[in-house]
Order: C-alpha cells, then structure tokens, then sequence
C-alpha cells in the first residue's frame, strides 16, 4: 500500500471522526458514508474521483476481510450472555431457530425462481449468504431508548449469534454446490465438512473457555494489566483460527465458538473485547466498507440485471419480512413490531465477507453471479436501512405510543440488555 493510499485512507477516516458526533442520529450512518466514500475517491464507471484505486485481488484486500471476519464472528458472540439468554430466550429463541431457517428456504425457492441457471445447491447457498442480518446497519435502532427493550434486544442478540450460526449452513452449501467441479467423491466431501464442522468448535472450546478461565485468574491476581487485557482478547480469537486451521477446522467457525465460551467462562473479561470492538474493530469494520464501496460496488452495479436488483429487493424485504412475521406468531406482538422486527434484518459484514469467502473457496459454476447478488444487496441494504433508521424508530415508538401500555404488554416486557456495537453512535 502506498503513500497516497494510505493518506487517502487516512484522510476518510478523520474526515468522518470530526463530523461524527454531529451526525450521531442523521440518516448518514457510518457504514452508508464509507461506502459512499469509497464510491467516490475510487474511478468505478467513470463517476468517482480516481484517487483511491484498490484492487480487488490485493493481499491486503483479503487479509482485512478475513481479519475482520474473526474479530466480527468472536466479539459478536462475546456481546450475547448466554446464561441471561437462556432464561430470556423468547424473541430472539423465535428469530434464530424458526425465522433463520425458515429465511434460507425462502431464499433458495425465490433464487430458483428468479435464477434458473443456479443448481439447487447453489441457490441455497445464496439463500444462507444473504440470511445473516448486521445490526451495524441500523445502530439507532438496537440503541435507541424509544424503542423498548425486549424489541431492540430481539435485534441486537439475533444479529449476535445467526452470523456465526449462518457459516457452517454456508460452508455446508458452498462445498455442496462445487462438488462436481472439484473432483471429489461424496465420501471425500462429507469428510472433509466433517473436520471442518467438528475440529473447529472443538478448537474454538478450547481456546475460548480455558483461555478465558485463565486470563480471569491472571487478572485476579493483578498479572494482566488493562491494556493488555484487550490485546488478550484479540490474541484468543486470531489463536482460535489458527489452532483451528493447524487440526483441519474451520477457523471462522472456531472463532465464533471460542467467542460464545469466552463469555459464558469469563464475563467480566468480555467487557476487553468490548472496549477493542468500540475502537480498532470499529475501525476494521468501517475500512471493510470502504472497501465495498470503493473495490466492490461499482463493478456489481455495473452488471446488475433486473433479475438481480429483484432478488435483492426481495431478500431485503418478502425473503426476511415473511419468515420472521412466521416465527413471531403466537408471541403477542402487535402487527408494527411484526413489520418493524422483519425490516430491521439489514445485510451488511456478515453477507458481504461471506460472498467473499465463498469466492476463494468455492469451486461453485455461478459463484461470481452469487457474489454480485450479495454486493448488490449490501449496497441496497446500507442505503436502505440506513436513511430509515432513525425515522423507522421514532415511527414505531409514536405506534406503541397510540396504541397504549395495555395493548403493548408484550413489547414493553423487562429484558436484561446485552452489549450492543455503540461506538459508532457515541457522542
């Protein structure tokens, strides 16, 4: 990376810091300015600047994402207690374990229809691509104290957790869908899912639990020092992929893993990883997508087809909005917490590292198609959600408010709230 890159980079990143907290609760979120930002230094169709030209294939470009990708996978699932979820599953309980599935069966009969060149395995793996939500996407939602808690605490842990959830039915489809073309037999395959799917959370328990009890002890006894606790932290998600990867596993799934048992065996040492999410791995977050909109958007936009701006739109809307009302049923919710519960589902990091990732590794006939129609969706996603947001809350707040406390027993039940990503919101 040279000179003029990195001060272009740089020069964004301060840019933004200055004017920050002025535009805290604007519709300019931070993931829809640095997509923006990097759309317009970058010379994609003719349009930007020309002064940030990244190219796609760069070490850099890769190692970022999958960087981000464990640091995103471990603190989203060190943000979720468990042992409070597991006496509060409700909502988040509906979302994850009906509306997940039921949005990835969804996706893959819509992209069949819409797709019909895409192998049944293919449309499925574009169905679980496009099925984890980002809450980063819509931050004044799953923070603003006009919305109650039991709703934006549904959001917030439900975009914790089907993230990580969402990578092995990924990795499952994607290998399924490049079977052919990579020669191997059905034995071959189902052993080599196999490791990944059971070495790697056995790394991830490893290093997430023992670490964790360990670390606990070390700063009990006054041997860790503050700072280092953070750094801690970083070093057990990076040795989690690692181990992972050493034995045969998967090391995003590792991450994930050694993430939920770093919080379930040392919760006061999540309150480091935190601190690092709210600063370096805001900054990692942001950069991805600085990244997007600079190296990825032009050239999706620039083949975009009817077919996959509708796909898009659909996944944003009917393909997440459907199943969610479906596993809210029975809960006694009002009709705009079904509507408002279902629009909040925006596709941001998860989607996008994803595409990414199944573009290294998977031999899959259309897997460059299944990557633009996730680009696509992102960037429909980040304006989308992000200029409704703010008002999207406040609208749902005066329905709830019209509506009255006896007719709203439901949302406005107590929940314990978990962390949510509120350093790009701070003041």
């Amino acid at each position: 990376m040279d000179g003029k890159t990195l001060a272009v980079i740089a020069g964004l990143v301060l840019a933004y810091a200055l004017v920050s907290r002025r535009l805290a609760d604007s519709v300019l979120t931070p993931p829809l300015a640095f997509v923006i930002a990097g759309m317009v230094a970058g010379g994609g169709a003719g349009l930007g600047l020309g002064v940030l030209n990244l190219a796609p294939d760069h070490a850099a470009i890769h190692a970022l994402a999958e960087i981000t990708l464990i640091l995103v996978l471990f603190a989203d699932a060190t943000r979720i207690d468990l042992r409070v979820l597991r006496r509060e599953a409700g909502l988040p309980l509906r979302l994850l374990g009906l509306g997940l599935p039921l949005t990835v069966a969804l996706g893959t009969g819509v992209a069949l229809l819409v797709f019909p060149d895409l192998s049944i395995w293919e449309a499925a793996l574009l169905g679980a691509v496009l099925a984890p939500t980002d809450a980063a996407l819509g931050q004044v939602v799953v923070n603003s104290e006009r919305v109650p808690v039991k709703i934006r605490q549904a959001l917030n842990v439900e975009s914790g957790l089907n993230d990580g959830i969402a990578l092995p039915i990924v990795l499952i489809f994607a290998g399924l869908a490049g079977m052919g073309e990579e020669g191997r037999s059905a034995g071959e395959w189902a052993l080599f899912t196999g490791e990944q799917l059971v070495l790697g959370p056995i790394a991830g328990i490893a290093v997430g639990y023992l670490g964790g009890k360990v670390a606990t002890a070390a700063r009990d006894h006054r041997w860790m020092g503050e700072a280092f606790e953070r750094l801690g932290a970083l070093a057990m998600a990076l040795l989690s992929y690692a181990l992972a990867e050493a034995i045969g596993g998967n090391g995003f799934i590792a991450a994930f893993v050694a993430g939920m048992f770093l919080g379930d065996a040392a919760r006061g040492f999540t309150r480091s990883v935190h601190k690092f999410l709210e600063a370096e791995g805001a900054l990692l977050m942001l950069l991805v997508f600085l990244l997007l909109g600079n190296v990825f958007a032009w050239p999706a936009l620039g083949e975009l087809t009817p077919a996959i701006a509708i796909y898009a739109l659909l996944s944003l809307t009917v393909v997440r909005m459907l199943p969610t009302s479906l596993s809210l049923l029975g809960a006694g919710l009002r009709p705009a917490s079904h509507v408002f519960l279902g629009w909040f589902g925006p596709r941001g990091l998860a989607t996008f590292l994803y595409g990414l990732l199944i573009v290294e590794r998977s031999s899959a006939p259309n897997v460059s198609m299944i990557f633009t129609v996730a680009v696509t969706a992102v960037v429909f996603s980040v304006v989308a959600h992000g200029i409704t947001a703010a008002p999207g809350a406040a609208l749902y707040a005066r329905v709830l408010r019209r509506a009255g406390d006896e007719a709203t027993t439901s949302e406005r039940e107590s929940v314990v709230e978990h962390p949510t990503r509120r350093a790009l919101l701070r003041r």
